[in-house]
């Protein structure tokens, strides 16, 4: 039997005044039960999706067309790989939002519609107005905020890097999430051909191949689940996976990313390139000792590591600043150059 994934620990009537101090302090999942069922998107929703249809293109720049992903009937859903993974079941094209919009209505009622998919489009770009009547204060740094449109739709899992507030403002959506740890359980397809930009799992949730991953099995006793609802949200924390779907013929989510850390760090995902390039095929004892150098100089990395050297002469030792990371960054260009 397969195992069922828990729940998701959830928040109800959260003082949004909260939000901002709480949001750094997270570091696990959680669901935030109504915390946008104060918008109006969520209001016109709830009366159908005309009416939502109706609300976004009062915000549509219409001079601007959106990239709309699709995929025949077959698919069900689920935007992937083709079957032996030469490229993709799905076609993208540029198109106006009102065309998308008025489509996903059309195929409304059709049992098997053409799956259309408006995916992670800079909200203040195709909605300028929107942000600001559906407003809600995270008080993160540099916040990126994208949209999501489209009807049924079943979405691999994946990762990102920066921490993710994914709210539900039309349709039903089901989120399963997986720790990080659980890498070795999913799956995980080619990091550098994708289907959009991150690396995905290659199990089908629907139906779970168990023979061709046995390992899945574990994956999804440690997993959490939820199903939202217009007005609810999931607080996704760094690099968790998720599995998401949407339910209903006509969905849209509104999500903010954030990161907290500098603008001028660098993509952890650069350094784990590199470090295929670098270290992975190397003779065991030799890739032993560079874990140890890692763990040393980075993931146990504190005051005392370099304590012992003058601070005038710590180099890439010392605490990183702009222009600490600019000549780390101009000394990596040399190197890779060569």
């Amino acid at each position: 039997m397969t195992p069922a994934p828990g729940p998701i620990e959830e928040l109800h009537d959260l003082d949004l005044a909260q939000l901002p101090a709480l949001l750094p302090q997270w570091t696990t999942p959680r669901v935030l039960r109504g915390v946008v069922a104060h918008w109006p998107m969520v209001a016109a929703a709830r009366e159908g999706a005309t009416s939502a249809v109706a609300y976004l293109k009062q915000f549509d720049a219409a001079h601007l067309p959106v990239t709309a992903t699709t995929a025949p009937p077959q698919a069900q859903g689920r935007l992937f790989y083709n079957a032996d993974m030469s490229g993709f079941n799905f076609r993208r094209e540029q198109i106006a939002l009102k065309v998308v919009l008025d489509t996903l209505l059309k195929y409304q009622a059709d049992p098997a519609p053409p799956s259309i998919y408006v995916a992670s489009t800079t909200l203040d770009t195709v909605l300028p107005g929107f942000s600001q009547a559906n407003a809600l204060a995270l008080g993160v740094p540099a916040p990126l905020t994208s949209v999501w449109i489209g009807n049924r739709s079943r979405i691999a899992a994946h990762q990102d890097v920066p921490d993710n507030l994914a709210c539900v403002c039309a349709g039903r959506r089901r989120v399963t999430l997986f720790a990080p740890a659980q890498v070795d359980n999913l799956y995980i397809g080619p990091l550098d051909f994708t289907p959009a930009g991150q690396a995905i799992s290659l199990v089908d949730f629907a139906a779970p191949d168990l023979q061709r991953f046995p390992r899945f099995g574990q994956a999804l006793a440690q997993a959490q689940v939820a199903e939202l609802g217009p007005g609810d949200a999931v607080f996704i924390p760094s690099l968790w996976w998720h599995h998401m779907e949407g339910l209903d013929a006509f969905n849209v989510l509104v999500n903010t990313w954030w990161r907290p850390v500098p603008a001028w760090m660098d993509g952890p995902m650069n350094a784990l390139m590199l470090s295929l390039l670098a270290l992975r095929d190397l003779p065991p004892a030799q890739r032993a000792h560079w874990r140890t150098l890692f763990d040393h100089y980075v993931f146990s990395a504190d005051a005392d590591t370099s304590a012992h050297i003058p601070a005038h002469a710590r180099g890439v030792l010392a605490p990183l600043d702009e222009a600490a990371a600019a000549n780390v960054r101009s000394v990596l260009r040399q190197r890779l150059t060569r």
